[in-house]
């Protein structure tokens, strides 16, 4: 019981820390000029999200995979 009540604790914790992070990466977004709501969608703007998204995922990957290392060191 105990487990599983920390497991929902850590997820808990996990998603207040993504809607954080989320504004982060939105206001990120807006200083470098790329609209985050895409009210009007278009070809050009669709594409130029997936080629955000695609960089951003490749970045937090890597970031997981160093902070996980530098976790995991003696």
């Amino acid at each position: 019981m105990k487990k599983t009540i920390a497991t929902a604790l850590a997820a808990a914790f996990g998603f207040v820390i993504a809607l954080m992070w989320n504004s982060v990466v939105v206001g990120g977004l807006k200083v470098v000029k790329i609209d985050p709501t895409l009210d009007t969608f278009t070809v050009g703007k669709w594409f130029g999200y997936l080629i955000t998204a695609i960089v951003l995922t490749v970045v937090m990957v890597i970031m997981i995979i160093l902070v996980s290392r530098l976790g995991s060191e003696k």
